[in-house]
């Protein structure tokens, strides 16, 4: 696997941890205990952008593999870069104000789509060629 993946799925997990680490900081700021995951809503979006991250990973984590296994590593990693950059936003975006994700959330969906369909893309041409 290329460096430079290896690289964008370091930043990817590293993203996500710290926004684990900011729901301990909110829960602290907020008084919620655990296991709760509701009660106040500023903590509730500080949850809820973990949690959507989550459930973004097993789409962007595969794809972005298997797109730089038949693509240029560097290209696939910068679509990954814009991943990140996307999810980042959200993050900011989302903490604010819930009405201020979605610029954040469109950027990290259309990233996903790329990947996905370089990987599709590749995999399909691969079998055509009979490789």
């Amino acid at each position: 696997m290329s460096a430079w993946i290896v690289l964008v799925t370091l930043a990817a997990l590293l993203l996500y941890f710290y926004m684990g680490t900011l729901i301990g900081a909110a829960r602290v700021k907020h008084g919620i205990p655990a296991p709760a995951t509701s009660g106040n809503p500023d903590f509730e979006r500080v949850f809820r952008v973990h949690m959507n991250t989550l459930e973004w990973l097993p789409l962007f984590l595969p794809t972005l593999w298997i797109c730089a296994y038949y693509w240029d590593p560097r290209v696939t990693a910068l679509v990954g870069c814009v991943w990140i950059v996307g999810r980042a936003m959200y993050m900011h975006g989302y903490i604010a104000a819930a009405n201020q994700r979605s610029m954040g959330f469109l950027i990290q969906a259309i990233a996903v789509l790329l990947l996905l369909l370089g990987s599709a893309a590749g995999a399909v041409m691969s079998l055509i060629n009979g490789a």
